[in-house]
């Protein structure tokens, strides 16, 4: 019996262009969480297809782009793994395992479910209603022991430790007979002493900036608004952040002297917001050095920030998109070395649930 290994999973799908919220609440943030404990980050290909097939030639350079986008916001392939999830088969075994350890009615309250497929529900693939189980597929393959993530993904890491506390609750004696087990961290009358999954535990880096819309500050920044001016990309260059701020939606007022003065007024928070976390300040602050400017001082002041901190990721992004053997090479690599970590997992899992091999 061992204690389980701290271990850090996230990922991201590679659907459209990351953008300025993805980098600021999560992949920059990712960071500093290699110097904390192992870890590793997915491209979640096989989730990008549960609400249809996007055309292959757009996944498979969204795929090598999100990969260019973690390498250039300082995620080293030398400390941390980084792959492409279709590229390691034990995902999809252990989701269909996990699709027969969680309950139905745990997926019928998975509200994000609700919201994609909308009235269209009954014409919704499966793949969309179970893909949280791959989800949990995807961090308990490794063990994983923390999970970075956002207000819209703590539901569906909390269904992962009912999926991994089942799990260990169903096969209690098998997994002390086999030797299979760590301790629990959190023994309790409901959970046995001995654990094969951990229950991940949520990795809060402080309070993640939220970035919205810059064409209505009511809506997150997203990758499937219809409007490019909506968001900034990754992949834009200068010209393009400092003409997407230019074009930002704001209101005729200036800048108020105090943060309360943005209450009630959504583009302005919003820019205020994304300043903030560029320069790495407070609200406070901006408010305190642009309060009671008009826009047309702001907004410059702002694409000037934007452009000196996304240039440097942009043009390394684009290096690596210009030779994507190097990008590829980094995802061999990488599935490789969670292919070494997920198969021992997958291969006791197996003895546990009894399943015969004879390989």
């Amino acid at each position: 019996m061992t204690a389980l290994q701290p271990r850090c999973f996230s990922g991201v799908q590679p659907t459209g262009n990351l953008h300025l919220g993805n980098y600021l609440g999560a992949v920059s943030r990712w960071v500093p969480m290699q110097d904390v404990m192992p870890t590793i980050f997915c491209v979640v290909d096989m989730h990008a297809i549960t609400a249809g097939f996007p055309n292959a030639t757009e996944l498979t350079n969204a795929t090598r782009e999100v990969t260019a986008a973690f390498i250039a916001a300082g995620i080293d392939p030398k400390r941390s793994v980084i792959f492409n999830q279709s590229q390691v088969k034990e995902h999809a075994e252990l989701a269909w395992i996990f699709n027969c350890v969680a309950r139905m009615g745990w997926l019928n309250r998975m509200t994000q479910f609700k919201d994609k497929a909308g009235k269209n529900s009954e014409n919704a693939s499966v793949g969309l209603f179970a893909y949280p189980n791959l989800m949990a597929a995807d961090i308990l393959a490794y063990r994983a022991t923390h999970v970075p993530v956002g207000d819209d993904q703590k539901q569906h890491l909390e269904l992962t430790r009912d999926i991994a506390q089942k799990f260990n609750n169903d096969f209690a004696e098998r997994i002390l007979e086999l030797g299979l087990g760590s301790p629990n961290p959190v023994p309790s009358p409901e959970s046995p002493e001995q654990i094969y999954l951990p229950l991940p535990e949520p990795m809060i880096a402080g309070p993640a900036p939220r970035v919205m819309s810059l064409r209505d500050g009511t809506k997150k920044m997203s990758k499937s608004d219809p409007s490019d001016l909506s968001r900034i990309n990754l992949a834009d260059d200068a010209d393009m952040i400092a003409k997407k701020i230019k074009k930002a939606k704001t209101d005729p007022e200036p800048l108020p002297g105090e943060l309360e003065g943005l209450k009630g007024r959504p583009e302005a928070e919003n820019l205020v917001a994304i300043y903030a976390a560029l320069a790495g300040k407070t609200k406070d602050a901006i408010i305190a050095e642009f309060g009671g400017q008009p826009f047309s001082v702001f907004k410059p002041a702002l694409a000037e920030l934007a452009v000196e901190r996304l240039a440097p990721l942009n043009a390394e992004m684009a290096r690596l998109m210009a030779d994507p053997a190097e990008i590829d090479a980094v995802l061999k690599n990488g599935a490789e070395q969670a292919s070494a970590i997920a198969e021992p997992v997958l291969r006791d899992m197996r003895k546990i649930i009894g399943f015969l091999d004879v390989r």
